[in-house]
């Protein structure tokens, strides 16, 4: 596996130098027989264009990407009952995709782009991180686990989708990194994705599950969505890296709870609060029982503000453990990566007035 890896970065480290420097998450495939192994792939295509550096990391990385079919899914999601999404080798054994792709199937088969189909075993799911793990019966001769990254995408950086969009398989789009620390609302859920990475990459039904690669091949993020007008989000590799061990080890993944409501501060909240800076989170509930509870300390009140409640009184949270928490995204980011259930952690915050520091022992998030 790993001289593999050090092929795939030197080809498109080498490529890469030619350079100038909704949900998606299901359609509703026919079903044909469940196939093991066979292969009708055709890899003699005759004459082909030259095609790009973009075409040289798709060769180094299709054949780890799948095609997820999902059977005996509620009709809450499909009619026909069935669902089609994608994903990706994680290791010689497991194959990552997304938990909405799967949630409610009763049975998964994967088709790799050579045609090989495959039989596979649920092992573990996560809703808060949209991730989920599948144990497989076959891996062809040419998949090899793709790598996550181990840093962080920035804004402008080039990257290519690839998946299954509309059953469409072995498709890539290209685009750019458009934002990170992204916080996105899980739909009909009452919980948001934390450190999701933006892209204008375009993304389909279809292409749930699949990843998200940089120009070396290295997994960026996990596709998890797609917004409309260009936009479609991912899971990060950072979140990834933390959640799918865990899945695979144990079966599930426990994210840190603080157990409060909170508000972003912006110009009206920081007037109203008598706030020298725009910048902070309002904790405007905190959850009887929870972590939080007899630690910090609730908005006194709340007035209205079109469809917004503005808290008046209580704390303003600026800092934990020395990481700035400007606004609500960075709180998201900060839970979800730098922190674990049972960490104590050290809370910089304002109260009647002044500065001052709580300390808070986060609990373990309660299933939605």
């Amino acid at each position: 596996m790993t001289t593999f890896r050090s092929d795939r970065r030197r080809v498109l480290a080498l490529a890469g130098a030619g350079l100038s420097s909704v949900l998606a998450g299901c359609t509703a495939p026919q079903r044909s027989g469940k196939m093991e192994g066979s292969s009708s792939y055709e890899t003699d295509r005759g004459d082909v264009a030259d095609g790009s550096a973009f075409t040289d990391v798709y060769e180094a990385v299709i054949e780890s990407v799948t095609q997820v079919r999902v059977f005996g899914i509620d009709d809450l999601f499909l009619e026909e009952g069935q669902g089609q999404g994608s994903g990706f080798l994680y290791d010689e054994s497991h194959v990552v995709t997304n938990e909405h792709v799967v949630a409610g199937g009763e049975e998964v088969d994967l088709q790799y782009i050579t045609g090989d189909w495959t039989n596979t075993r649920l092992v573990g799911r996560d809703r808060y991180s949209d991730l989920a793990v599948l144990e497989v019966d076959h891996v062809p001769d040419g998949a090899t686990p793709l790598t996550l990254a181990s840093e962080r995408p920035v804004v402008g950086q080039q990257v290519l989708a690839i998946g299954n969009p509309y059953g469409l398989e072995g498709s890539m789009s290209q685009g750019i990194v458009g934002g990170v620390d992204r916080t996105i609302a899980a739909p009909n859920r009452n919980f948001s994705y934390p450190n999701v990475v933006q892209t204008d990459a375009a993304v389909n039904p279809g292409n749930s599950g699949g990843p998200l690669v940089d120009m070396d091949g290295e997994v960026v993020g996990i596709v998890h969505a797609g917004g409309g007008d260009s936009i479609g989000f991912a899971i990060s590799a950072a979140l990834t890296s933390r959640v799918v061990p865990a899945l695979i080890e144990d079966g599930e993944y426990h994210h840190s709870y603080m157990g409060v409501r909170f508000a972003s501060v912006d110009r009206l909240i920081a007037e109203r609060n008598d706030l020298e800076e725009a910048t902070g989170i309002a904790i405007s509930e905190v959850v009887p029982g929870g972590p939080s509870d007899g630690v910090l300390e609730p908005a006194e009140t709340t007035v209205r503000r079109g469809n917004e409640l503005i808290p008046i009184g209580g704390d303003v949270i600026f800092e934990m453990d020395g990481h700035p928490i400007p606004d609500r995204h960075a709180l998201s980011t900060f839970l979800a990566l730098e922190t674990s259930p049972g960490d104590t952690i050290e809370v910089r915050l304002w109260r009647n007035g002044q500065e001052t520091i709580e300390e808070l022992t986060l609990g373990i998030r309660p299933e939605p």
